[in-house]
């Protein structure tokens, strides 16, 4: 197996290469502005790394948000690109689930992501780590009411330190952490696996214009 694996969902541009013995690459960038322009660059630099070529790949991972539209979009678009080129599976992981994959918690807790707006992303997870329910986008005191005395990992965490005042890690996903769930998914639960279809939660703030009205005659 060498699969590839990155997540656009957020800030971070992260993008990882794993093998059958594990992560044999990664690299991450973040900017909140150049998701298209740092992709295929980081893509290309785990490849280099590794000492493999697209070719080589046998199937990609990606993260399918919740996240903001244009961000979200660049991933998606590569991942199915890569996918219909190489003739190799795609496999969709929610990107808070990658997050709280990389949580060290004791006790059940949250992950909550920038959504923008003044609002988060969030999920709750057991104290498995296993989602509780469906990812939901709301206001950082809405959620709060929700979360009481739990941890949240997350970018949310920082950006509403009132509300969510135990800070967890991560505060980014890693796609290296998004290979590793991905290979586990594939062996014991792979019905947990996504298309690669995105996960907005709510209209992107970029719409068509609708139809022109007709114009009268006084």
């Amino acid at each position: 197996m060498l699969l590839l694996a990155f997540d656009t969902a957020t800030p971070a541009v992260t993008v990882a290469l794993r093998g059958d013995e594990g992560v044999l690459a990664e690299h991450t960038e973040v900017d909140a502005r150049r998701h298209g322009e740092l992709l295929a660059p980081g893509i290309e630099k785990v490849l280099a790394a590794a000492g493999c070529s697209r070719t080589d790949l046998t199937g990609v991972a990606v993260g399918v948000g919740p996240g903001p539209f244009t961000g979200l979009r660049v991933g998606l678009m590569t991942a199915r690109a890569l996918g219909d080129a190489l003739d190799i599976p795609v496999h969709g992981v929610c990107t808070l689930d990658i997050v709280a994959a990389a949580v060290a918690a004791d006790g059940a807790f949250a992950v909550a992501t920038d959504a923008r707006r003044r609002e988060v992303y969030w999920a709750a997870y057991d104290v498995t780590g296993r989602r509780e329910g469906e990812p939901a986008v709301d206001r950082p005191a809405e959620v709060a009411d929700r979360l009481t005395g739990l941890g949240v990992a997350g970018q949310g965490s920082r950006l509403y330190p009132e509300q969510f005042p135990r800070a967890l890690d991560p505060e980014l996903p890693s796609a290296a952490v998004l290979a590793e769930l991905t290979a586990r998914l594939l062996r014991e639960d792979p019905e947990r696996l996504l298309p690669p279809e995105p996960l907005y939660l709510r209209r992107p703030d970029a719409v068509e214009p609708g139809a022109r009205k007709a114009v009268t005659q006084a």
